[in-house]
């Protein structure tokens, strides 16, 4: 790996060497033995839908072959691509709802999966048309409800529930271009059978189709996985955390729980604290077990239960360079198959248990929805037993970690914020004060960032730069995903952070006592910021267009980020990527994706590698809507 990626992490630098030493392959290396990438993939010229084919056209448009051998040019192809990472992305996120919903439908006072929010369990369930959501028995209820929510995926007839809460103006342009969502699982059938050899070669109506799909994620999928996580879960509340690689404890039993379902995740937890096995854990020589989170399993956890986030994307190997983890048990996405046989250069086991998501390597522990905690269990008992077989030669755990506020559920923030004006501790409040601190410049705006991490880029680099930058003009940033634990490790999410911001935002974090940055959870819970935003513009009688605030992805890597820039943009926020997605190959989608798309939704894609240019960009975009709005 060449040293430049190496400067902004010291842990990485350590622990890459140490991998080297160990003999112990990483995705460094593996990015070094690729070499140079394709370019006619980069470009997403390569078309491989057909066995006529691969397909590749030329980059020049006045050179080269200009057709595939059906016939389709570069904005066919460029544009079948595009969609089709909409689709696995979309397929991802609201798979992992489907899951969620699964577990409500199995949830009972006595059994393991349970509704702890009721009120909210109420207030979806009213919200959603259900005749006297009010009084009906609770698991009754839920169980209505849940049966409800599966229809989301595949009714007959009709738009997503969830549409209905954004503004009258939003919901008048979804209708207008096409693009309301219908049920989750006819939108990605519809646009891959729309994609398939011989069919759809416009790539204006291809566009308008990943639009519509995606938008089935982020106002169906993804808002469904919060809202009833939330309902089973609890509602994330501001709490104390740590983050960063130190949390792994040398003394302790040390499970790494990385994914991105929060169902397997509660169960460890809830296990975790069996008096029982922490008995049997002493009994091994340990002090206790210590469970730890990756990814967006460790964002979900941390914002309800505290337990402290080892990493991010990129860390997920380094955990288990530290060779202090006894077990790393995953359930689905960013998780790298390599990491079974990384495992296997320590005393790690790597511990698979979804069916969809089935790793070869090591174990697999399939989890039961109607047996949830035998699968929690089995997997601690795996990690005590295997404490004894740690290698003491090959243990080195990096003792930097970070202090971290997080649970900036959209009920928390909103309290949070509401202390800016009203004074109180414990207020729920409305978003009348946010509203009213932006409409007065003390925040000029808002950003929303999110996504991966990408070794095509220094990791995250883009995210603190961007953030520092953003905070500094006053604007407040709110972030998910492994953006947010790229903050987290860089000490944004502390209250200490106020002393980078301008002056308007720093009296609010004061007057609120919150972060500059506010973490607000996994990639799913991007709709969170939808939520939020939506709650503005409704208070402040506007569409979300006209607000001052942007989305920005700027490590992004996998189809899923893809499917959340585009729901994002079709919401209405300009959505600022730093990474390229694969459509240089063609000016004329490109052209569709920066300019063309605002005309249908009033926001567009923007590309900007450089987080200093982009901050720039994101700061002019601002100041253009407070213009407008005349504030």
């Amino acid at each position: 790996m060449s040293n430049e990626l190496l400067e902004f992490d010291v842990i990485a630098e350590a622990l890459i060497e140490k991998a080297q030493k160990d003999g112990a392959e990483t995705m460094w290396d593996r990015k070094a033995a690729l070499k140079t990438q394709c370019g006619f993939g980069e470009g997403g010229i390569c078309c491989r839908i057909c066995v006529m084919g691969p397909c590749r056209v030329s980059p020049s448009p006045d050179k080269g072959a200009q057709r595939g051998i059906c016939g389709a040019d570069r904005d066919t192809i460029v544009a079948r691509n595009f969609a089709r990472m909409c689709c696995g992305g979309t397929s991802a996120h609201s798979d992992h709802a489907r899951d969620i919903v699964h577990a409500m439908y199995h949830s009972s006072e006595d059994g393991p999966f349970k509704i702890r929010e009721e009120g909210k369990l109420r207030k979806i369930a009213a919200e959603w048309g259900i005749e006297e959501a009010d009084t009906k028995e609770t698991y009754a209820l839920a169980h209505e409800l849940a049966e409800m929510a599966l229809m989301e995926f595949g009714k007959p007839f009709g738009t997503q529930n969830f549409l209905k809460r954004a503004p009258k103006s939003r919901q008048e342009i979804w209708e207008r271009e096409n693009i309301a969502p219908r049920a989750i699982d006819q939108e990605v059938v519809t646009l891959m059978h729309s994609t398939h050899m011989g069919c759809a070669s416009d790539p204006e109506s291809i566009l308008r189709r990943s639009l519509r799909t995606s938008m089935s994620d982020g106002w169906g999928g993804s808002m469904i996985g919060t809202e009833f996580s939330d309902i089973m879960y609890g509602v994330p509340k501001e709490r104390a955390s740590e983050s960063n690689l130190g949390v792994i404890d040398p003394e302790q039993v040390n499970i790494m729980l990385h994914g991105h379902d929060p169902n397997l995740a509660e169960m460890i937890a809830v296990a975790s604290k069996n008096p029982e096995l922490i008995e049997m854990a002493k009994e091994q020589g340990a002090k206790g077990i210590n469970v730890v989170g990756m990814c967006c399993t460790g964002n979900e956890m941390t914002m309800r239960h505290g337990i402290k986030i080892a990493g991010n994307f990129y860390q997920q190997e380094m955990a288990i360079i530290t060779g202090a983890v006894e077990v790393a048990v995953v359930d689905v996405q960013c998780i790298f198959p390599a990491l079974p046989k990384l495992a296997k250069s320590y005393h790690t086991r790597f511990i698979s248990t979804s069916p969809k998501a089935k790793i070869a390597g090591d174990m697999y522990i399939e989890f039961n929805e109607e047996d949830p905690l035998s699968c929690a269990e089995e997997v601690i008992k795996t990690a005590v037993m295997n404490f004894k077989n740690r290698d003491a030669s090959k243990v080195d755990v990096p003792e930097l970690k970070a202090e971290t506020i997080v649970g900036y559920s959209v009920e928390t923030t909103i309290g949070a914020l509401d202390r800016v004006v009203n004074s109180q501790t414990d207020v729920t409040g409305t978003v009348k004060p946010l509203g009213d601190l932006v409409w007065a410049g003390v925040l000029r705006g808002a950003a929303g960032i999110v996504g991966c991490n990408n070794p095509k880029v220094e990791h995250d680099y883009a995210h603190i730069t961007l953030m520092k930058e953003l905070i500094k003009n006053d604007v407040i940033c709110v972030v998910t995903g492994c953006a947010a634990q790229a903050a987290a490790k860089a000490g944004l999410l502390k209250l200490e952070a106020k002393e980078l911001c301008g002056r308007g935002l720093k009296e609010a974090c004061e007057r609120a006592n919150i972060p500059p940055v506010l973490h607000m959870g996994s990639c799913v819970d991007i709709s969170r910021i939808l939520h939020l935003v939506t709650l503005v513009a409704n208070e402040r009688g506007v569409d979300i267009a006209e607000l001052p605030v942007v989305g920005a992805a700027p490590e992004y890597m996998s189809e899923k980020a893809v499917a959340i820039a585009s729901y994002v943009v079709s919401s209405g926020l300009n959505t600022y990527l730093g990474v390229m997605p694969y459509v240089s190959g063609s000016e004329n989608f490109m052209k569709l994706m920066t300019e063309g798309v605002k005309e249908w939704t009033g926001a567009a894609y923007v590309f900007e590698s450089d987080p200093i240019k982009a901050a720039e960009l994101i700061m002019a975009d601002i100041e253009d809507k407070r213009t407008k709005l005349g504030i």
